[in-house]
């Protein structure tokens, strides 16, 4: 399938466009935080805390600190955004390792990865995360080593899956024959066909990036400070949200819409490169 044709198909799913509306949002405050934000998201001024919105020229009032809320939020987009990249791009490193280990190598050692996967996947993400932050300390770097590990097990039960099926396919087996080599065969055959059902599940694994990394922040395993990010930032106001709730507010929305705009994106992909629902649209 085009890729022209993939997004137009993409754009026309309801599902999709909210999706991409909600990702680019959060795409371009992370850019914008890059280059300007209205004030010092992590200077305090004392002089202008507890200010409501639109008060003082703070467009979303400021902390008890004094901190703008808006350049704090936009700072946290970049935060988040880097960490969910950089943990999706992990998972699939790992799911895919896992995934061919699983389907090209000898069957002995081929079950030994299938079982060593289904061990890992009892290990909850967050939970694993923890325990690196408690060994190692908490860091970035920590964080998304936890998540991307996490999400890549998972991702290599769905994508041994799509693999098993690929290599059993015609087409794959007449390769073999005419003398294809295995890498050859993966990179002509094996990757082209069930890289859909990876990218869907990278945008799902996106937005469980973005969930936990709040999560792990609002625990306090997450970035240290004085690094912003979302979670970071309900944390420190959750004293204080029954006198100041519009604090709380604005992060926590903006995580719900994050992780609202990747899985709704994954829906939309999922429609827009799956041919059976293609053909179902097409019959209706």
């Amino acid at each position: 399938m085009k890729f022209s044709r993939a997004v137009r198909a993409l754009l026309r799913s309801r599902s999709g466009f909210a999706g991409s509306v909600l990702v680019g949002l959060l795409v371009l405050s992370a850019l914008v935080s890059l280059v300007w934000t209205p004030y010092d998201p992590t200077l305090a001024r004392p002089q202008d805390s507890w200010l409501l919105p639109f008060s003082g020229g703070h467009v979303l009032g400021t902390d008890r600190l004094g901190r703008d809320e808006l350049s704090q939020l936009l700072t946290g987009a970049r935060s988040t955004l880097s960490t969910a990249l950089l943990a999706a791009a992990i998972a699939a490193a790992v799911g895919l390792a896992l995934a061919f280990a699983a389907v090209l190598t000898p069957r002995r050692l081929g079950a030994v990865v299938v079982q060593l996967t289904d061990v890992l996947i009892a290990f909850p993400v967050l939970l694993i995360a923890m325990i690196l932050t408690a060994v190692h300390g908490g860091s970035t770097w920590t964080v998304v080593t936890a998540i991307g590990v996490g999400a890549g097990v998972n991702l290599a039960r769905v994508a041994r899956a799509e693999a098993g099926r690929v290599l059993g396919t015609d087409y794959v087996l007449a390769a073999h024959v005419a003398g294809s080599g295995t890498w050859r065969t993966v990179r002509k055959h094996l990757l082209p066909n069930i890289a859909p059902t990876l990218i869907v599940q990278l945008s799902l694994v996106l937005s469980v990036a973005v969930l936990a990394e709040a999560a792990l922040s609002y625990l306090g395993f997450g970035t240290p400070a004085p690094a912003v990010s979302w979670g970071r930032m309900l944390q420190e106001q959750q004293q204080y949200v029954t006198a100041r709730p519009l604090l709380v507010i604005w992060p926590g929305l903006a995580v719900a819409a994050s992780v609202l705009g990747f899985n709704l994106l994954g829906d939309g992909l999922r429609e827009a490169t799956d041919a059976r629902l293609r053909v179902r649209e097409v019959a209706a």
